[in-house]
């Protein structure tokens, strides 16, 4: 596995070449792919950009508004092909998504047969370009609440989903949520190298409970040591997943610094984890 570097989820708000000179400049291994930059100046450009910088390729994020109405979504899966071949040329072999926990709509089944509807020729068009899917579950309980129905919020559950969407399908794993779904080791070791396309890593506040987590309060890899983040890297690195791992703290902290210094703060959490899990 390698770092990838993904500037939005640090609050670093730059152009693609600038956020990729950043990302070798701060010791990443890749950068997430941008697909508006990608679009707008093509993939010749956008290789040559990686290449002067030695930087591999991350994951992007999938551009379909999978539960949007009719006509939105089917204008999204219409244009993902050539989303996907610009993407696959530029070394990209990894999109991903994630899916909310709950439905105000929708019961769990129908919601299920919903998404796998939607996502399976999403994933058909993907893996066309050799790519593969990643869907992410949100395991926070209090996103959960209010809500008429609950929906997939654990890794088991989302597999069972990936494997009705598609060969291709896996999971986006990010050990937040992990965590917030109860932090099972069984769960996590039960995972191996072709159930995960994609890896996100962060820390978690002190002092709460697991039903008290709120999504978007969360630290760095490693900066509080609640997430036994050395047991979910070795576990990736010892069933050898091979993909991306951005950090994706959605930190105030960070999205107050300077660019260059939330990317440096970011790559040095990065590699503080890495060395303690052993990989």
């Amino acid at each position: 596995m390698y770092t990838s570097f993904g500037p939005d989820a640090v609050g670093v708000d730059c152009q693609f070449p600038e956020a990729a000179a950043l990302a070798a400049e701060t010791g990443f291994d890749a950068v997430q792919i941008d697909l508006g930059y990608l679009r707008e100046h093509g993939p010749d450009d956008y290789r040559a950009v990686l290449d002067d910088h030695d930087l591999r390729a991350g994951s992007a994020t999938l551009p379909v508004d999978v539960t949007g109405d009719a006509e939105t979504y089917g204008s999204d899966l219409d244009a993902l092909d050539g989303v996907a071949e610009a993407a696959a040329t530029v070394g990209c072999t990894r999109i991903s998504t994630y899916l909310m926990s709950f439905s105000d709509e929708r019961p769990f089944e129908e919601n299920f047969a919903f998404h796998r509807d939607r996502l399976e020729p999403v994933a058909e068009i993907l893996a066309d370009h050799g790519i593969d899917l990643g869907l992410e579950f949100l395991g926070p309980e209090t996103l959960r609440e209010g809500h008429e129905h609950e929906f997939i919020s654990t890794a088991e559950g989302m597999l069972d989903l990936c494997d009705a969407v598609g060969d291709n399908a896996g999971l986006l794993l990010d050990s937040w949520h992990w965590h917030t779904a109860g932090g099972a080791v069984d769960a996590l070791e039960s995972l191996d190298a072709d159930d995960i396309v994609d890896v996100h890593v962060n820390d978690a506040p002190e002092g709460l409970g697991v039903d008290e987590y709120v999504d978007t309060e969360r630290a760095l890899p490693g900066a509080t040591g609640v997430i036994d983040i050395e047991r979910f890297l070795s576990h990736l690195d010892a069933v050898g997943y091979d993909g991306p791992v951005i950090a994706e703290p959605f930190s105030d902290e960070l999205e107050a610094m300077a660019d260059a210094d939330a990317a440096r703060e970011t790559a040095a959490s990065l590699e503080l984890v890495f060395d303690r899990a052993g990989v």
